[in-house]
């Protein structure tokens, strides 16, 4: 009774590792980011917005990507329009118009012919800041100054 019992668990395992290993191999292009968020943290107005959001084509076909939406025309991203081949890696330049002062936190979404995720929202956030003013430079008499003779 051991033996029959050790060989169905040992059959079941083994079935079952199987099962996973066919889950793995999905035919078709896949999108791999290496991130799908950027905090840019503070930024100063007009300062520089752009991110490039990095990926892999981690399937076995061709990859394309259609034309990406963003959630308002402040957000602008630039694509790569040539199919990314299997194993290449390329990126999605997503730049914010950083002409006002304020919080902001947007959304890009990336369309593709992927398998499983065909649509990938990209995020990005951050505060935009005014410069601080420049200190002006010190005119004689001030502190430090040498003595006026007179």
């Amino acid at each position: 009774m051991k033996r029959i019992l050790t060989t169905l668990v040992v059959v079941f395992s083994f079935v079952l590792l199987s099962a996973q290993e066919e889950v793995k191999k999905v035919n078709g292009p896949e999108i791999t980011f290496e991130k799908t968020v950027h905090d840019y943290g503070t930024i100063y107005v007009n300062g520089d917005g752009a991110y490039d959001f990095k990926f892999t084509n981690t399937g076995n076909e061709p990859l394309i990507l259609s034309k990406p939406r963003s959630s308002c025309g402040c957000t602008v991203p630039a694509w790569p329009k040539e199919p990314i081949l299997p194993g290449e890696t390329n990126s999605i330049k997503v730049t914010y118009n950083t002409s006002k002062a304020g919080p902001f936190n947007k959304t890009v979404t990336i369309y593709s012919n992927a398998t499983s995720s065909a649509n990938v929202m990209l995020r990005i956030k951050g505060k935009v800041e005014p410069k601080p003013a420049e200190a002006l430079p010190e005119k004689d008499g001030g502190v430090g100054a040498a003595p006026i003779n007179q």
